[in-house]
């Protein structure tokens, strides 16, 4: 056999080892004891020193675990047989509890819950920031556990997620539109939700309806991967006022698709008097945002007020707006009191969304200015101010860090106190060496991603140190935790 024959039998048994390697089953652990709760919702167990990250159990359950992804620092597996429940165990009150998976922490009493979210707080200003940091202030726990939210969407597919039960049964499935909720991994498959326990029981009835009429008139569910299908996605809101608004995202392929939709949409509003703003869109985009797309009003209003300590804010369909409404007010509480305000303060209040924290704490300052990304938002908090009475605000729409700069600084005057709240991905390195150089006396951090809040306050500490750090659980039953930060300058 010549040179280049061997190097091929070599080369193709370098490819078998490989692919054995890979076609290796992965192992099943017997009779493991899960230790504690890590991050995104899942616990953590250490075997042979190997950190494995398992979902829907909690710490105490003695399990089979199968390894389902090995990387070279960890593993993912999940439950495979549950030989002994844990004492420290919660029974879920959603039947769809450990598909969904919105809910990770249902079966963690609330108590639990929130004492892993005080400790996932720490973890990550301290190992993350690398500040020095203050005794932390008790998480404030959420008024709420159930029924807490005020805004969810559902997703719609014709491509139902079916679960192991029922492709394990052999039953044919001719249907397989559904609402619900995103899997996981599968960008394309809807779970179907028949209940869901986050909001008023409404929102069951309102969807499932939807669902109903859309089987028996047989409209066509969105196909994400072809692009085609009318009913594509329905967010649903509620607020404490006692209004409720629908908004149906709709894909028009055909002649006759409006006519469907609008008479969904006149069952829907005919069936729910209480819904007060029923609005549509027609979204031709690969994905389901609409914030840059114009909305119609089918029946009612455009929007939904929402009060808080007596001020009303108007919440439109593009708004942002926390979706914990009495949990807000404690989260907005929290904000004013480290700003310590006089009434004779010039605040900053960054991503101001519909100019909420803005107008919550106008009254007690000399001045306050939002900034906004969304448009929409921005001319929502102008009439928030208005419809209030408030006239120290000003409100201006576009990018952070194209926005606030030294030249609106100057011409604004120089904050005394900024508040700032992020979305998930916190603050970009410009607008933190914008603050930096503003040098205000207090900075008030809202975040709703510790991680990404110890990022920025390690980038902050050369000027400021943390003074006073409160976790506020806006989430009961997920992982997710918000946290304020008081920062003063050094």
């Amino acid at each position: 056999m010549g040179e280049d024959g061997r190097k091929i039998v070599t080369l193709h048994q370098k490819y078998k080892d490989v692919m054995g390697k890979r076609n290796k089953p992965l192992p099943l652990l017997e009779n493991v004891t899960i230790e504690s709760v890590a991050a995104e919702g899942k616990c953590v167990v250490h075997h042979n020193d190997m950190v494995i990250f398992v979902p829907f159990c909690v710490p105490g359950d003695v399990v089979d675990l199968q390894i389902r992804r090995k990387k070279h620092h960890y593993c993912e597996a999940e439950v495979a047989r549950f030989i002994k429940y844990s004492n420290v165990r919660e029974t879920p009150f959603c039947s769809h509890f450990g598909i969904c998976g919105g809910c990770k922490w249902q079966n963690l009493p609330y108590q639990e819950q929130i004492k892993a979210k005080q400790q996932q707080v720490y973890d990550q200003l301290s190992r993350i920031g690398k500040v020095e940091l203050p005794e932390f202030r008790p998480i404030m726990g959420s008024v709420k556990t159930q029924e807490y939210r005020n805004k969810i969407e559902f997703g719609c597919s014709n491509k139902r997620w079916l679960t192991k039960e029922e492709v394990a049964s052999g039953t044919e499935f001719t249907n397989m539109n559904a609402i619900g909720f995103h899997i996981t991994g599968a960008f394309d498959k809807i779970y179907p939700i028949e209940k869901c326990g986050l909001m008023d029981d409404l929102n069951n009835r309102i969807r499932n309806a939807i669902r109903d009429f859309a089987f028996a008139t047989e409209i066509s569910f969105y196909d994400i991967r072809q692009q085609h299908g009318l009913l594509r996605d329905v967010m649903i809101r509620n607020s404490n006022t006692g209004e409720w608004m629908v908004l149906v995202q709709f894909h028009y392929d055909e002649e006759g698709d409006e006519a469907k939709a609008l008479a969904l949409l006149q069952h829907i509003g005919d069936k729910f008097p209480e819904i007060t703003s029923l609005l549509y869109v027609d979204n031709q985009k690969c994905n389901d945002t609409f914030g840059d797309l114009p909305i119609s009003v089918y029946k009612g209003n455009d929007h939904i007020f929402e009060v808080m300590e007596g001020l009303r804010f108007k919440v439109g369909p593009k708004s942002f707006y926390q979706t914990n409404t009495e949990q807000a007010y404690h989260l907005y509480s929290v904000a004013r009191e480290f700003s310590q305000l006089t009434g004779d303060e010039l605040v900053y209040d960054l991503y101001t969304g519909t100019g909420t924290i803005a107008n919550f704490v106008a009254r007690e300052a000399k001045q306050v200015i939002g900034i906004e990304y969304v448009p929409e938002a921005i001319e929502d908090a102008k009439v928030n101010s208005e419809i209030n009475g408030i006239d120290n605000t000003l409100f201006y729409a576009g990018d952070m860090k194209d926005i606030l700069n030294d030249e609106f600084i100057r011409q604004h005057g120089r904050p005394d106190v900024i508040i700032t709240d992020p979305p998930r991905a916190g603050m970009h390195a410009d607008v933190v060496n914008t603050i930096l150089h503003a040098a205000p006396r207090r900075i008030v951090y809202v975040s709703c991603n510790p991680a990404t809040q110890a990022r920025d306050l390690n980038l902050l500490d050369v000027d400021y140190r943390v003074e006073e750090v409160q976790p506020v659980d806006m989430f009961p039953h997920t992982p997710h935790v918000e946290n304020v930060v008081l920062l003063v300058r050094r």
